[in-house]
């Protein structure tokens, strides 16, 4: 199960040699993939950017066919430890995750991967996300690269760019025996596009053609000292050149000439097309890429290619670095070779363009423009390229004086979710027994850091929330509280925070949020859903695990139930018994839940059995106005509307059509001792006779009750 299916896309994966593959740039990864005969591919699924491992799983089949082993990873760590079958034998590999959080976690083995290098090749994907619409924090993939000397793909956002670099990625990886990394933007995933297919290739030994006897024991292979010692040189005077030596061979990066001959661009290949559409914006290239300013288009981010570089440098003035981010990694090592040939071209970078932050195309036009001005070229009227931009730019600042500030609308939970209904009752918790100090962590339940909960002191990592409350405790009063999602359990939790909380006998209070997918990257299964991807069920679950560690105070609660949440929170507060106290708060994800019963329900309609809606209203009578419940709940379809009453000025609370029947409004109305203005219905779809029956004796009795004029 995930956000999205790409069930009928993935048919494109059979294409063959010759015909025409038409689809995203993450499908055309994937066929590139099973045309360069992979032999296993695996990666974390919290992924949203790329949604690689989704697309895999929906190819399982076809991918099964080819003997290819496909691994849904725990996390990002087990996803890069499974390239260590490239290191001992020719097997081509991919692991995919979202960069640079996932990353982070696979760092230990990443760098125990590139130290004794592979035979077979080692492709790491990682969908980039940087820019002001990121989920993660704001670093870059290039710093591991350039660490551990992993070679880092850009490609240019060009589906036969991609696929040949992912088809060239392999063979990198092979003829340098170091790991690879292709890292691909939000746009280079989505991209849409074509290209010649060929024929998927099975792995020569793979699922279907077992490897009958063990590589021999090689202890050059081993990541220890002292060998690492002499890995470190192969990395720098053998593998770096052949890296190098191969991407200039194959033309990995690109050249694209122009008349401006005294000025060029070099550009990461991700950021090529946002380029290429400033200078068209400017009059500097056409609609079809043809560029007056001569461009070095860098597929091959890392390592640079000096006498690449310095051709494409040599007899020009002045050359533009697009990079996004810092440090300015490129622009250093770019002035670096140059100074050191003394080549005196003149380099703009960061100056020219901002020093953090992504490169849009506004941001782009304006930097382009900063550069003709700063470098101001023969045959070019700069103060024209300038007033282009300027006028390209302008109205954005025009629209926003005109219209005035506008609200903040931060991202919130789902309607009907079922992680508000517990900061509902950690509010009420608090308005008793008085503040304390709340570790958030990674996932949906972070939105609660938004009003109206405002909870939440610091966000450490994926799962790692207990931790992060570990010299908090000891030091306060009152027992932190610490939240954390079973997907952050599953990922992290269980052995950085329970299992350390546990080893040191400390105090506190972990609120595990069970709704039983990975949810905030798309509803992907886990070890504790119901289900996997192969149909049955893993076989785990967070409570007996949490059991089997040792955690004797546990608890488990319905979200939905606030007053029994309220209760459990003060009991875990207040009890004399220190250690761990957890308290699992279980409700199914509600989009998850929306998606099953819709489907079941259509179902059901269409053979005509009985359905039942549940929805609820605000008796416009009862309202007091005082919109506690809003300040409560905060759910998206609990609003305000005028009274109905001329005497009264305030607005009553109301519920929206998109409501989903959770019945939080009223369990927070009860559980905070509110206005009892909340009601439910029903909505009976094909009634039986008893319905109807009832249906006819209430409206019967609704008629006696009712005043005449209403009645009437």
């Amino acid at each position: 199960m995930a956000e999205r299916s790409f069930r009928k896309e993935v048919e494109a994966l059979k294409l063959g040699d010759g015909e025409t593959f038409r689809g995203e740039g993450i499908l055309a990864v994937t066929k590139a993939l099973l045309q360069s005969g992979v032999a296993y591919v695996g990666g974390y699924q919290g992924a949203p950017v790329s949604h690689l491992l989704d697309v895999l799983v929906d190819a399982e089949d076809i991918m099964a066919e080819l003997g290819v082993h496909l691994e849904t990873c725990a996390n990002e760590a087990s996803a890069a430890a499974m390239l260590g079958a490239s290191i001992n034998y020719p097997l081509r590999g991919a692991v995919t995750w979202k960069s640079i959080v996932g990353t982070n976690v696979a760092a230990d083995a990443l760098s125990n991967l590139s130290s004794p290098g592979v035979i077979g090749g080692a492709l790491i994907i990682i969908g980039e996300d940087y820019g002001e619409g990121a989920s993660v924090i704001q670093e870059r993939s290039y710093a591991y690269a350039m660490k551990s000397s992993i070679w880092l793909l850009d490609p240019r956002p060009d589906l036969p760019t991609i696929v040949r670099m992912v088809e060239k990625g392999f063979e990198l990886s092979e003829s340098s025996h170091a790991p690879v990394m292709l890292e691909l933007r939000v746009r280079a995933c989505h991209v849409t596009g074509s290209f010649t297919a060929k024929d998927n290739r099975a792995s020569a030994a793979s699922g279907l053609n077992r490897i009958e006897t063990p590589a021999r024991f090689d202890y050059a292979k081993l990541a220890h000292p002292p060998l690492t010692f002499a890995q470190e040189k192969l990395k720098v005077d053998e593998r770096l050149p052949a890296a190098q030596a191969f991407a200039r061979e194959h033309k990995l990066n690109e050249f694209f000439d122009g008349d401006l001959k005294d000025l060029g661009i070099v550009v990461l290949g991700g950021l090529t097309n946002t380029v290429l559409r400033a200078l068209e914006r400017l009059g500097l290239a056409d609609n079809f890429g043809n560029t007056r300013i001569p461009i070095y288009c860098l597929n091959l981010a890392y390592p640079l290619i000096p006498d690449e570089l310095k051709a494409f440098c040599v007899g020009k003035t002045d050359v533009l670095i697009v990079e996004e981010g810092f440090p300015d990694y490129i622009e250093q090592s770019v002035n670096t070779e140059l100074r050191r040939a003394d080549i005196q071209t003149r380099i703009h970078g960061k100056g020219a363009l901002p020093k953090a932050g992504e490169y849009t195309a506004e941001v782009m036009l304006r930097g382009l423009a900063n550069f003709v001005r700063d470098a101001k070229p023969a045959g070019l009227d700069a103060a024209t390229i300038v007033a282009k931009a300027d006028a390209l730019t302008g109205h954005k600042g025009a629209a926003a004086a005109a219209v005035g500030d506008l609200p903040p609308r931060p991202p919130n939970f789902c309607t009907g979710c079922p992680e508000r209904p517990v900061f509902a009752a950690l509010k009420l918790t608090q308005r008793d027994i008085g503040a304390t100090h709340i570790s958030a962590d990674i996932g949906c339940h972070s939105f609660a850091t938004f009003a109206p909960f405002s909870m939440g002191n610091s966000i450490l990592g994926y799962g790692m929330s207990l931790a992060s409350a570990a010299a908090v405790a000891p030091n306060m009063q009152r027992r932190p509280i610490s939240i954390m999602g079973d997907g952050g359990f599953w990922h992290n939790g269980l052995i950085t925070g329970v299992a350390s909380n546990l080893f040191n006998k400390n105090d506190g209070v972990l609120i595990v949020m069970q709704n039983g997918y990975t949810s905030a990257t798309g509803q992907q299964y886990m070890p504790s859903s119901v289900a996997s991807r192969q149909g049955s069920a893993p076989g785990m679950d967070v409570e007996s695990t949490l059991r089997s560690f040792g955690v004797k105070w546990l608890r488990t609660v319905r979200t939905y139930s606030v007053a029994t949440m309220v209760k459990t929170l003060k009991e875990a507060m207040r009890t004399a018994e220190t250690g761990l106290k957890v308290i699992i708060a279980d409700g199914e994800c509600q989009l998850a839940r929306q998606r099953r019963v819709r489907a079941e329900d259509a179902v059901k309609l269409k053979v005509g059995e009985r359905v039942v809606r549940v929805k609820f209203g605000v008796d416009d009578e009862i309202c007091t106005g005082d919109h506690s419940c809003i300040r409560l709940s905060g759910c998206p379809s609990l609003t305000v509307k005028p009274s109905p009453d001329p005497l009264r000025s305030d607005p009553v609370a109301s519920v929206i059509e998109s409501c989903v029947g959770c019945g939080l409004c009223g369990e927070v109305a009860h559980a905070a001792v509110l206005c009892p203005s909340f009601y439910r219905a029903e909505l009976v779809q094909n009634p039986t006779w008893w319905d109807r029956a009832l249906h006819r004796v209430r409206r019967v009795v609704i008629s006696w009750l009712a005043p005449r004029e209403v009645a009437a």
